[in-house]
């Protein structure tokens, strides 16, 4: 098809269409990619132990320290002669997250991931492992789901971050935002 027929369709359809909307996995794909994440898909567990050791050939973090504020992660770290007691000076921070959230391609933690840190005080180098059941259209929809889950203790230390590489043009807006660079590991579970 022709760019003039392109246009031409465009020109033909009808007002009382309803928009096209963007599935909402490949919106979050696309506005975390543009955000400077790197987004690598596991269909199986298997895949996604076997992506976490690409991640760590890839930077040269085997037997380096890593931080990391869930037990789940315990013997992932342990398999890949990762320390993660004790840490001084970790050089990446593991964890899982609560929401991908799809309209700005941030990803939504609490203190169940990050405990009382805050996102600047956490490694530069961040690998998150999430499940495709966890990406929401807006935040709105990721602290509905936060109450939904923790409905009798709400976690405290709500947080979003969406800024995976440092930006050209510093200024005040981006005052307090410190990029990270950040990988996740997407486990399909739907």
């Amino acid at each position: 098809m022709s760019k003039q027929s392109n246009e031409e369709a465009d020109d033909q359809r009808s007002q009382y269409l309803p928009e096209t909307v963007m599935p909402v996995d490949d919106l979050f794909t696309v506005n975390f990619k543009n955000n400077g994440g790197k987004f690598l898909y596991c269909d199986t567990q298997t895949e996604l132990q076997e992506t976490f050791v690409n991640v760590l050939l890839e930077n040269d973090w085997f037997e380096k320290e890593a931080l990391t504020n869930e037990n789940q992660f315990h013997s992932l770290l342990k398999d890949n002669n990762i320390r993660f007691v004790n840490s001084k000076q970790p050089v990446f921070f593991v964890s899982s997250c609560e929401s991908l959230i799809a309209d700005d391609g941030a990803i939504l933690f609490c203190d169940r991931q990050l405990k009382d840190f805050k996102p600047h005080e956490i490694p530069d180098n961040v690998i998150i492992i999430a499940a495709t059941s966890q990406i929401t259209r807006t935040k709105s929809d990721g602290l509905r789901e936060i109450k939904r889950k923790y409905s009798s203790s709400l976690p405290t230390n709500i947080t979003a971050i969406n800024c995976f590489k440092p930006s050209a043009n510093q200024d005040f807006l981006s005052y307090g935002r410190s990029p990270k660079n950040l990988y996740l590991l997407l486990l399909e579970d739907l």
